[in-house]
């Protein structure tokens, strides 16, 4: 099953520095297992730009819409068997501790 797993930032980080884990290994653990199939940091939310259609009008705004602290920073695609392994996935990934992961599976249309 693929799950997105959206990376964002907190307000609240861990403040337990102990063994903190490391992305570069979080990374080479599960793109060797094959659960990892993409990711990527994204740009900094002033490179942001927001599009809405109103009432047939085009508007464009820069930046998130909203003001928020919590913004997403980066993303992963997840192959993982069920929703109990991308949780495991999420939990060893560096910003579960400083951040929040969202998992969220990918809709089926045909069921």
């Amino acid at each position: 099953m693929k799950y997105m797993m959206f990376v964002c930032t907190d307000t609240e980080p861990d403040t337990d520095k102990e063994n903190e884990p490391d992305i570069d290994v979080w990374v080479e653990e599960n793109d060797a297992k094959g659960r990892r199939l993409q990711g990527m940091a994204l740009a900094p939310t002033s490179t942001a730009t927001t599009v809405r259609v109103r009432n047939g009008e085009l508007l464009v705004s820069d930046g998130p819409f909203a003001e928020t602290q919590e913004v997403i920073v980066g993303f992963d695609l997840l192959e993982c068997a069920d929703l109990d392994e991308a949780i495991e996935v999420a939990r060893a990934h560096p910003m579960a501790r400083e951040g929040r992961l969202e998992l969220r599976p990918f809709a089926d249309f045909e069921q």
